[in-house]
């Protein structure tokens, strides 16, 4: 049997791709606009038909695949933004979505997959995401969308991101492939595997037991920088290396190490820091994949029932218990558009024919998978450029005691040690489950 085929969008270095080709799909296609990316693409598949820049790409450029993937740009959406305001999908960034939907007009792939941050539910008071379903669903795409967290699909990272699927006039198979026909696991006191150790040896490495979101970062040490994740020794601290960035993303050792030019170690580690930051978790992408193929292959030889509103909120919805439970919200779309009020959307739900029905629904499977961050960590002690200075550590510790924030307690410790300060007395180098409720995470998005 042939391979459904893939067209990916908004590339990076492959993550949907090989969450897909894992899967057992073939990757037909890629778009990739920034240069050390691409060389990441071409690497890896260097047969693969490539565009750089999907602002001009005609759909005859464009390989014939049933599955359209991507993350479009997120830097007018995200919520770190802080001073520099967001422009949502007005920016010149993300406003790309809108020429993925012209594009996918034209080619009506049957299947769309999107990733984007969790900021994406409230850009410009909510109205972005409804012009994003309005979109859509005006192509007869029927739309789910649902909050994801990398940490429960086999990655020690806390990664909350909105995965929308769009299956072409046919929504029990877009609501199949992000909602499980059993409940989502629980998620209850999340923040305490920031600050639990996850294991110690000698004067070996000390990890907190998940990760913070990885972020498109350089790989110079400010001394402002609290929000990262720092691996602590008795008394040392460093950053993750590029190869644990790759493995905390769920990709194979050295994917990004594909560079050939004369750069500097630390330029080249700067371009592999900020791609994995922007890359999405391969773990999560190939559990959605399987998921695709699943209704493929159910729906192979079938034809498709046409699902009018009325029995799409009566009886579709009922299979998801995700979608379940007294905070579910039903409603309509245009409804929505035409009001001034703030829209709270809620982490997921599923649209059809203009009707939605959406709840604040756990970003875990139903069987989630465990990790733990000492495990992907390098055997190695590594090089000496991935520690901190003395004086990074001083300036960590004035930038998180002027804002009130809290540290993984080995880490406080060991940036004290490293700055000849008396240990501090204060809640926040208190043992880990004193500190259960809290913690403050750092903002990704």
């Amino acid at each position: 049997m042939e391979k459904f085929r893939v067209a990916s969008f908004f590339a990076g270095i492959g993550g949907f791709d090989l969450g897909f080709e894992e899967a057992g799909f073939k990757i037909v296609g890629q778009c990739e606009i920034h240069k050390f990316c691409s060389s990441v693409l071409k690497h890896h598949w260097p047969a693969t038909a490539f565009a750089q820049d999907i602002s001009v790409a005609s759909p005859n450029e464009i390989p014939d695949a049933e599955i359209w993937c991507g993350g479009f740009p997120c830097q007018d959406l995200s919520v770190a933004r802080g001073s520099l305001g967001r422009h949502g999908l007005n920016g010149s960034r993300s406003g790309l979505f809108f020429k993925l939907a012209e594009l996918a007009k034209r080619k009506r792939p049957r299947v769309i997959l999107i990733e984007n941050v969790h900021g994406l539910l409230n850009s410009n008071n909510g109205q972005d995401f409804a012009e994003l379903l309005r979109t859509l669903g005006s192509l007869h795409y029927a739309v789910s969308w649902r909050l994801l967290n990398s940490r429960y699909f086999g990655v020690p990272q806390s990664r909350p991101r909105v995965y929308i699927c769009a299956w072409l006039k046919d929504p029990a198979a877009a609501g199949n492939v992000l909602f499980e026909e059993r409940p989502p696991s629980p998620t209850e006191n999340e923040r305490s595997a920031f600050v639990e150790t996850s294991w110690v040896s000698g004067t070996g490495p000390i990890a907190p037991k998940v990760a913070f979101c990885l972020a498109a970062t350089s790989g110079r040490h400010t001394g402002t920088d609290w929000s990262r994740t720092y691996i602590a020794y008795t008394d040392a601290v460093r950053r993750l290396t590029p190869l644990e960035c790759e493995r905390l993303q769920g990709f194979p050792d050295n994917w990004t190490a594909v560079d050939s030019s004369p750069l500097d170690v630390e330029r080249s580690d700067s371009l592999r820091y900020h791609a994995l930051g922007n890359a999405v978790s391969v773990p999560v992408v190939k559990w959605i994949a399987k998921r695709i193929l699943n209704e493929f292959q159910r729906r192979e030889g079938g034809h498709l029932r046409t699902v009018r509103q009325s029995q799409f909120l009566a009886e579709t919805v009922s299979m998801w218990p995700g979608l379940l439970g007294p905070r579910q919200s039903i409603g309509g779309l245009l409804d929505i558009r035409r009001s001034q009020a703030k829209i709270v959307w809620p982490h997921a739900g599923v649209l059809w024919d203009g009707a939605f029905v959406a709840n604040r629904t756990p970003p875990s499977p139903h069987r989630p998978v465990p990790s733990d961050l000492i495990k992907i960590l390098e055997s190695r002690r590594p090089e000496q450029r991935y520690f901190l200075s003395a004086n990074a550590a001083e300036g960590i510790l004035r930038r998180v005691d002027g804002q009130g924030r809290q540290l993984f307690p080995p880490l406080r410790r060991a940036l004290e040690s490293m700055t000849n300060r008396k240990p501090s007395t204060n809640r926040l180098t208190q043992p880990a489950p004193q500190l259960k409720f809290g913690l403050t995470e750092p903002i990704c998005a």
